[in-house]
């Protein structure tokens, strides 16, 4: 049996809505579990279920909770005689955006040998900024829609065709996201993605267009699917339209599509997945367009991991934890140094 550290929080325009996740699954995840919160300092605090609750943490008072600390195999707490490690089989990434999907926290997880669910560092590279993951998707032969990036600093801005969407280059969670239908408002627009990250993508806006999402993992079983959601949104979704609602356990609108769509969409998924994402609960975003699929994100630590997607999110948590990639162990026997020595000594 399982048990689980979540850690969220993090330092992130999305910290906010890493907290939210965390207080969702502390009633979905049913095997025990224990929370971790990263700061703005980057300090660990172990919190209390009873804790877990919005205003614990933007009022401070989470500092009143034990400060515990990383280093190899796991989290310890200072005590009297010997530091005390926290008990714990596996952590959980929970954090959104940079410090969580940038990799810097896969990095620490897997230099102190700690056993974790969530994307590893190649993956979260390739998922964190919009341009790699569409030239990923490419290498995979999975089509996304034609794009620009523009720096802050390019003296000569692009004249698109309009309307567009403009999206800062690495931030989930449509922070940040404009539609543009003239001159003055793709001016506007790039203003507020600047304030966010100094590289923007730009991309056509269809108003025709459809937007379906698809969580799943790769178990010893092969994949295990979510439901295809069908967003409910109007032209686009914003933040407040993506996000206020994710804390919700059900009510996800199952998408009514053609086996043809379905497989479009499953395959696309198993390309993308395999094998950079193995060991993460992610969710990829798809467009259709002409009645062929198209990628939008891949979000490799979604929402409250998606998990009102599934009909049995617990069992997507087993599946998953049986199946973590495997690390390769290196030994370190001073061989070399050693031989060296040797031969000096003759």
């Amino acid at each position: 049996m399982k048990n689980y550290a979540v850690i969220f929080g993090g330092i992130s325009y999305e910290h906010e809505i890493s907290i939210i996740s965390a207080i969702t699954l502390k009633d979905v995840i049913k095997k025990d579990k224990i929370f971790i919160f990263c700061d703005k300092k980057r300090d660990f605090y172990l919190i209390a279920k009873e804790n877990m609750k919005a205003k614990y943490f933007s009022s401070g008072e989470y500092k009143k909770s034990e400060q515990i600390y990383l280093k190899y195999s796991g989290f310890y707490k200072k005590a009297l005689l010997k530091d005390k490690k926290i008990e714990f089989d596996l952590a959980i990434n929970l954090i959104h955006g940079k410090d969580g999907e940038d990799g810097l926290l896969s990095s620490l997880l897997e230099f102190f040998d700690i056993n974790y669910i969530g994307p590893r560092v190649e993956a979260s590279v390739v998922s964190f900024n919009k341009e790699f993951t569409k030239l990923y998707a490419s290498s995979k032969n999975v089509p996304t829609l034609s794009y620009q990036v523009i720096n802050k600093f390019d003296k000569q801005k692009p004249k698109p065709k309009y309307p567009v969407v403009i999206k800062p280059l690495r931030l989930g969670s449509s922070i940040g996201l404009s539609v543009a239908k003239n001159k003055d408002e793709f001016e506007y627009a790039l203003d507020v993605a600047f304030e966010y990250d100094n590289d923007v993508l730009i991309e056509q806006f269809y108003d025709n267009i459809k937007e379906y999402n698809l969580a799943g993992i790769k178990s010893k079983d092969g994949f295990l699917y979510s439901i295809v959601e069908e967003p409910k949104k109007e032209s686009i979704l914003d933040f407040d339209k993506k996000y206020l609602d994710f804390s919700r356990s059900t009510g996800a609108n199952k998408a009514e599509l053609p086996s043809n769509i379905i497989s479009q969409i499953y395959s696309a998924f198993e390309s993308i997945y395999e094998p950079l994402f193995e060991g993460a609960i992610i969710r990829c975003d798809f467009f259709m367009l002409d009645e062929k699929v198209y990628l939008n994100e891949i979000n490799p630590v979604p929402g409250s991991l998606a998990n009102y997607l599934f009909d049995d999110f617990n069992l997507v948590l087993d599946k998953i934890s049986s199946n973590l990639p495997k690390k390769r162990k290196i030994n370190i026997d001073y061989k070399y140094i050693n031989s060296i020595n040797a031969v000096k000594c003759k």
